[in-house]
């Protein structure tokens, strides 16, 4: 037994005695990866980037972000939307399409288009139906092939839908991903406003520009005696979090039930109802935001 623990012991000190057991160079800087700072990079053939996030789940970001990016073609801008959301994705559904996406002649995925606009998302690689039980390490390389493997073939805005929350696919996307901007969506209620703080906290700690908020579900008008009821509580909250944090509130959707009803139907707002209030909320919201990145 002694011999074997001395044995061992000898093999530890040959491993900690090694003249460079973490592969460190030996001379000049460490590279940024290995520092855990990894370096932005822009998306290739895409002008401008903006990402749409919520620390609280189920406050109509995917929607805004979905109807934002249909805004920008409308606009006449060259628009693609991105969803970064592995376990959860929801343009499929709200573009309407579905199919596994091609690769273009350099192995790069070729986006799926709609309305006008390129869309890419995790929902096209797995079936509709199908549950992703993946551990983070396999996330993590389906969320850098969505981010560096995608042929947009030329594109003046993207938009990123990230999942909701502040964790792992956040923080990969404001390290690695150059962004013009973000935004954060969330309701006049007062845990969604209080997340909403969190994903500020966020977007400041990791050096990305906050475009501002947006205030989904703020009204909701009845059809018959045609009243606004504040139906998630008054806009107070937002407003107050706007000033503490010296942040714009990009604007407010209405609570209106077309608008998860064309999302349902794979024809959001923007496209189904143009001349509608709602989609002329989400137009001005995209002309604020083309206008704050330079577009």
């Amino acid at each position: 037994m002694a011999a074997v623990q001395r044995r061992f012991i000898h093999q530890s000190l040959r491993v900690f005695s090694h003249e460079n057991p973490l592969g460190l160079p030996r001379t000049g800087s460490i590279p940024r990866m290995q520092r855990g700072l990894p370096e932005r990079r822009k998306i290739k053939d895409v002008a401008k980037v903006v990402a749409v996030s919520s620390a609280k789940g189920g406050v109509g970001k995917s929607t805004v972000a979905a109807n934002l990016s249909l805004a920008f073609a409308r606009m006449g801008y060259r628009s693609g939307i991105l969803d970064t959301d592995i376990f959860g994705p929801s343009i499929p559904t709200l573009f309407d399409l579905s199919g596994e996406p091609r690769l273009s002649s350099n192995n790069q995925l070729l986006p799926l288009s709609n309305y006008g606009v390129k869309t890419m998302s995790m929902g096209y690689l797995v079936g509709e139906d199908a549950p992703v039980v993946w551990r983070g390490l396999m996330v993590m390389k389906a969320l850098q092939q969505l981010l560096r493997e995608v042929d947009w073939g030329g594109l003046d805005i993207l938009v990123l839908d990230l999942p909701p929350g502040t964790g792992d696919t956040q923080l990969s996307v404001t390290q690695q991903i150059v962004l013009d901007g973000s935004l954060i969506v969330t309701t006049p209620h007062t845990l969604a406003v209080k997340d909403a703080v969190k994903g500020i906290n966020m977007f400041k700690k990791v050096n990305v520009p906050l475009l501002g908020l947006v205030q989904n579900m703020s009204l909701f008008n009845c059809p018959h005696c045609h009243h606004d009821t504040a139906v998630f509580g008054s806009n107070e909250r937002v407003n107050q979090v706007c000033q503490d944090y010296s942040i714009d509130l990009l604007g407010d959707i209405p609570l209106h039930q077309n608008v998860g009803d064309d999302g349902q139907k794979g024809k959001p707002t923007v496209v189904s109802e143009p001349d509608s209030e709602r989609a002329q909320a989400f137009m001005n919201i995209a002309r604020i935001v083309g206008s704050k990145v330079g577009l």
